[in-house]
């Protein structure tokens, strides 16, 4: 319980960094999709889940899965207008995120029901997934349990299950370091490059203007609770990755403290059907630092 305590006690502060750091980034030039394509809503179960929607029409869409209290807008337009350009993709915020209704999930399994059930509301019978952090665990559950359902995954700075987790040694670092939003410190290496490219990426995604709500208290100790029990279950035969036979492309940067780095080089190892990148200076969020190559990548590997 005290770990759980600890966890929400920094990532309170997390938060409030982020939120002041949105307000204070450079905007930039507002991006056509991400940043202004209008909210949506479908039902599924008695939920509705707020989601955009873009992109090409035709092919196999791609449905992305978020990080820990993260909502829609904590995504690079970047990437995801990026992606756009030849694949249809849908963000959403999953049960009690942002606008969907609902009481946010405790697990990863609930969580893993919960996008389900939103993508059969669509009424897609195949679609691709790109699961970045917490959203890489939740990614791998829809994958192995719904062969048919899943055509190909992208599993980015995420881990295995039972990989275990770094949150809360991590989450003290980056906030000794007081230098701004946490995400400089979090996703991004401390070279004057990597930097340079998570100031770049903060401007980015802060440009819309009706933002998602933030996370509540209640609901990011949910988070954690899902968080913390997926990554530290054990799975020390790698049953859940043997299971997913869908080619899968993994990918992470060199020096990702939150989520292992080798916990991404064994999930290539023990995936039947997998290719991984490996990018250089990078942490966390290797996929915003490289985003122009992380899309023609992505882009390569879903056609």
């Amino acid at each position: 319980m005290n770990k759980f305590k600890n966890l929400i006690s920094k990532a309170l502060i997390f938060n409030s960094l982020l939120t002041f750091g949105m307000t204070e980034a450079t905007a930039g030039v507002a991006n056509v999709g991400l940043a202004t394509t209008p909210n949506q809503t479908v039902e599924a179960n008695g939920i509705k889940f707020s989601y955009r929607s873009f992109g090409k029409k035709t092919g196999t869409p791609i449905v992305f899965l978020q990080h820990f209290t993260g909502t829609m807008d904590y995504w690079d337009p970047a990437v995801v207008d990026g992606l756009a350009k030849t694949h249809q993709v849908i963000v959403f915020n999953n049960t009690g995120m942002g606008h969907s209704t609902g009481k946010v999930a405790d697990s990863i399994d609930q969580m893993t029901k919960d996008a389900d059930a939103f993508i059969d509301a669509l009424g897609y019978k195949q679609v691709d997934l790109l699961g970045f952090s917490m959203g890489g665990f939740i990614a791998q559950e829809l994958a192995a349990a719904h062969p048919d359902k899943i055509r190909k995954v992208v599993l980015v700075g995420t881990s295995n299950k039972g990989g275990g987790d770094h949150l809360l040694k991590v989450l003290g670092e980056a906030f000794a370091q007081n230098n701004g939003d946490p995400r400089l410190y979090l996703f991004f290496t401390q070279t004057a490059q990597s930097q340079a490219a998570g100031k770049a990426f903060i401007a980015r995604s802060s440009v819309r203007k009706d933002r998602d709500p933030e996370i509540s208290k209640e609901d990011m100790n949910s988070h954690a609770k899902a968080l913390i029990t997926w990554a530290n279950t054990p799975d020390s035969e790698f049953n859940l990755l043997k299971s997913i036979k869908q080619p899968v492309l993994v990918v992470q940067g060199s020096n990702d403290t939150m989520l292992d780095t080798a916990n991404s080089i064994a999930m290539y190892q023990h995936l039947p059907n997998a290719q991984l990148v490996l990018y250089p200076d990078s942490a966390h969020g290797s996929l915003f630092q490289f985003h122009t190559d992380f899309v023609s990548k992505v882009s390569n590997f879903l056609n």
